[in-house]
């Protein structure tokens, strides 16, 4: 890119240009827009303050307010966030410190000076933003625009500012080459320290499970995780995505085991350890069973034949989807999961899972557990073993844990189990017929079910007989216990929105969903779902199947962009935007030590050293004599500037038709010997070269506004192209000549 030699300084006397004002007016909104939820009711005050008093020094309301005043506002704000630190965090304190301080910069600078120590502090905000808002990039993009092309109306000023917005993305784009080379090559290091957690607001599921709370999350339309499988995914009815595990159970509130949660705590100093099914293929206690000895609701439904099978089950080829799960035979499945931030430490994987990520803590009651909260989304690889056991051996204190239940409670419950277990003694008949109840009983799957009073499994299951996976969760674990089967929740989501443009599950909150687990003697802990059996289409085709969407996750979301799914092309087009923001995450925050060594092995072979050494050298080599050719520090030719270049464009034409321009002849005389020549016999000619000298003459020697500026330029170009045509079509040497 080439400056013209007019507007390569900055202005005389360092004033602020009106054009400058304007950018920064909506700089300040864009910077500010992305940290808005980290701002306090004071600081956000301010900064409104701010803005205004700017808009009013723009169009000349107001005066420049004087120093003491802004001193005051900055003390002021300063004791106030030293006070409220703690409750909004530490690290929350310093990005409001710092919004108020390119606030108050802002509405006190008085010279390009100012203008460029705000602009550079535009970009360390936009910085901070892009770590706690990875998500936003393109928004981000467009903010960095805005802010370049303040810095840009510092030397030039006198453009529109379409063409300012041209120029500012000129700029960005010239960068984009050597931050791709910079983030190609340049090691994955671990964090040198540690940045305090912000005290973010938890989303998603929580360590504590009380009926009503998986409803709650029913009503969110909020994504949850994403997950790509390497091979073929799972049926709709086998992704039961595992997050928390809950075995205290004081008769309203389900919780996980001290011990657990103890470990969790603990997990950054001394993480805790489970060994990868893999490694126990060849191992005496073998954890991986033969495909018929897991127990799932499906093979509920179809193994017993007292139970009725769904029309749910059977899929629109009229193949049985159960017996489609059975066929997928392979030992493990891979897959890469991308959390959102929930700002706590749980992830999520098909059981039975195992991740070798760093950052990734495989727990001992078989969840994935983030080392630190996850407060920005989070890419991880994971396996997971649908058959493997999961604790063969259950110890005395896990077994008591797993059978507690609160005294004088749920009477009736008691009751009913005590007949589940005369009337079958072997476990397995015995949850059969506890799933079977759910079946042939009159129970109905809602999101709105009636109040419960104290003994909650009582009312639900012989007085309302309607609920969610809660409900019917916490009644069968409530039985299995009573009949002495060790018994516990498990919480997370269930199902997932296939996206057939990128090859990727989406999982919303709208899908969370509690199941039981048991322990059996010879298979470890068994999941069972009494959701399966009085909702299958929950369970077999997903929530929408189940649900309208406009009366629960959609009620209180009327601007989701999930209203496109009745759509099909909206819904296309809204799947294809997910993609790319997909791949976002897939390629820049997946792009870990292992795809680095894999990109970089098919650039250069075996990597080296001497050989990354060498490629970074010349990629910086290339972009440095672009950047400079580009900003007309390397000439590779004699050519002026473009409007000079476009002057003697049309001098070199008239030339060939005979009209010469003497060396010593000025661009106004050289106009006046054609006009006094040439009115008669060619008055268009006259006209343009009048109106083109005028221009030139303006365009390349006066100090001129903005608007006059363009509107010059227009009419040069204009009155350039029209003699150009000109020339081409007339035979100019038959009509007129200097002789």
């Amino acid at each position: 890119m080439t400056l013209t030699a007019s507007s390569t300084t900055p202005q005389i006397g360092d004033n602020i240009s009106r054009q400058t004002l304007f950018w920064l007016l909506i700089t300040n909104i864009a910077v500010l827009s992305p940290l808005f939820d980290k701002t306090t009711p004071w600081t956000l005050g301010i900064c409104a303050i701010c803005l205004l008093w700017r808009v009013g020094i723009y169009v000349g309301k107001v005066a420049k307010p004087p120093r003491f005043l802004v001193t005051s506002l900055a003390l002021g704000a300063a004791t106030t966030l030293a006070l409220v630190s703690k409750e909004i965090g530490l690290l929350n304190a310093l990005v409001n410190l710092l919004l108020l301080g390119y606030a108050l910069k802002y509405i006190e600078m008085r010279n390009q000076r100012d203008v460029r120590v705000v602009v550079l502090a535009g970009y360390f905000i936009i910085a901070l933003t892009f770590i706690d808002h990875q998500s936003n990039t393109a928004h981000l993009l467009v903010v960095t625009l805005i802010n370049t092309c303040v810095l840009v109306t510092l030397y030039q000023d006198k453009h529109s500012l379409k063409h300012t917005a041209w120029l500012g993305s000129k700029f960005l784009l010239q960068s984009v080459p050597l931050a791709l080379l910079l983030f190609l090559v340049l090691p994955r290091f671990a964090p040198l320290w540690l940045v305090p957690n912000m005290k973010e607001a938890q989303t998603g599921l929580s360590d504590s499970l009380a009926i009503g709370d998986i409803g709650k999350l029913t009503r969110s339309t909020e994504l949850a995780f994403r997950a790509s499988f390497t091979n073929a995914a799972p049926i709709n009815a086998e992704l039961y995505w595992r997050a928390l595990v809950m075995e205290n159970y004081d008769g309203v509130t389900w919780r996980q085991e001290e011990g657990i949660k103890k470990l969790q705590k603990d997990a950054l100093l001394f993480p805790p350890s489970r060994p990868s099914p893999a490694l126990m293929l060849n191992s005496p206690a073998l954890m991986i069973t033969s495909p018929d000895a897991m127990t799932s609701n499906a093979d509920l439904m179809t193994n017993d034949p007292d139970l009725i099978k769904s029309p749910a089950s059977i899929d629109s080829e009229g193949q049985d989807t159960a017996k489609q799960g059975k066929q997928n035979n392979k030992p493990s499945i891979r897959y890469q999961v991308i959390a959102e931030p929930s700002h706590q430490p749980w992830l999520f994987g098909l059981d039975v899972a195992y991740s070798q990520d760093d950052s990734v803590v495989n727990m001992p009651d078989y969840r994935l557990l983030a080392l630190r909260n996850v407060d920005q989304r989070m890419s991880y690889q994971v396996e997971s073993w649908p058959k493997a056991k999961m604790d063969l051996r259950l110890s005395a204190r896990q077994r008591q844990i797993n059978l507690e239940l609160p005294s004088n409670s749920n009477p009736q419950t008691w009751v009913l189990a005590e007949q589940f277990k005369t009337q079958y003694p072997e476990p397995k008949p015995r949850l059969w017929a506890m799933m079977r109840h759910f079946n042939t009983e009159p129970f109905f799957y809602t999101l709105t079910p009636p109040p419960i009073g104290p003994q909650q499994v009582d009312d639900f299951l012989f007085e309302n007989k309607a609920g969610f996976c809660v409900h019917y969760a916490a009644a069968f674990i409530f039985m299995a216990r009573a009949t002495g089967l060790p018994a516990r929740m498990v919480t997370g989501y269930q199902g997932g929105e296939f996206n057939p443009q990128a090859g990727y599950y989406s999982v919303y909150q709208y899908m969370a969903h509690a199941w039981a687990e048991v322990w059996i003697e010879g298979e470890g802990w068994v999941r069972f779902d009494p959701t399966a059996m009085v909702a299958p289409d929950r369970i077999e085709q997903g929530f929408d199947a189940q649900f309208d969407p406009a009366l629960s996750y959609l009620q209180e979301s009327p601007f989701s962009s999930l209203r496109f799914k009745s759509m099909p092309w909206l819904n296309e087009l809204r799947q294809r935007f997910a993609s790319i923001d997909y791949y976002w995450s897939v390629w820049v925050l997946g792009f870990n030590q292992d795809r680095q060594n894999q990109v970089l092995s098919g650039i250069l072979g075996d990597v080296t050293n001497t050989k990354i050494a060498v490629f970074m050298g010349l990629c910086i080599s290339l972009i440095v004599l672009y950047i400079a050719y580009s900003a007309g520090l390397l000439h590779f030719s004699t050519q002026d500037d473009p409007i000079s270049a476009r002057y003697q464009q049309v001098c070199n034409r008239l030339a060939r038709h005979g009209i010469k321009r003497n060396d010593s002849d000025g661009p106004n005389q050289f106009a006046q010997q054609i006009i006094e020549q040439y009115q008669h016999n060619a008055p268009q000619l006259c006209a343009l070269m009048h109106t083109l000298t005028q221009s030139y003459v303006a365009l390349k020697y006066q100090d001129l506004p903005a608007d006059d500026y363009q509107a010059h330029l227009t009419e040069f170009k204009a009155a350039a192209k029209q003699l150009n045509w000109l020339l081409l079509r007339a035979k100019v040497k038959k009509k007129f000549t200097l002789a």
